[in-house]
């Protein structure tokens, strides 16, 4: 039997790659498509520096999984974090783990210096177009 269209990917499934359209991965790997999150920065759901925000269901089973996930959820998420420049994208708990482990790293960490160069680092990322 084929899978319901309407299943999403689960959180320990690969990225579906060859459903992601030519428009799609020029707007991933420029980061366009993050745009839309200022809204919530300006909303105060976010910020622009903090742990990256996971999709939730994907999120419930990492409370479960990942010993470390529930701490990175004491402060605001971020558009862009220290995990995220670090690591990047990662499928599956034992990925999530390593990203979870940096990002207490930062909430360890907090300065202005830290945060300063998570903005330089994001910055020269998105401007060289790396990662996926």
């Amino acid at each position: 039997m084929l899978p319901s269209p309407h299943i999403t990917r689960g959180p320990n499934d690969p990225v579906e790659v060859d459903r992601i359209t030519q428009l799609g991965q020029y707007l991933r790997r420029t980061r366009l498509d993050e745009l839309p999150q200022i809204l919530n920065v300006l909303r105060g759901e976010m910020s622009l520096i903090g742990p990256r925000p996971d999709y939730f269901p994907h999120a419930q089973t990492y409370l479960l999984t990942v010993p470390e996930y529930r701490q990175r959820h004491t402060v605001r998420p971020g558009i862009s974090g220290l995990a995220q420049v670090e690591i990047g994208y990662v499928n599956g708990s034992f990925g999530t783990r390593h990203k979870a482990i940096r990002d207490l790293h930062y909430i360890e960490n907090m300065s202005f210096y830290l945060e300063a160069s998570i903005v330089w680092r994001t910055i020269r990322i998105v401007l060289s177009a790396a990662g996926s």
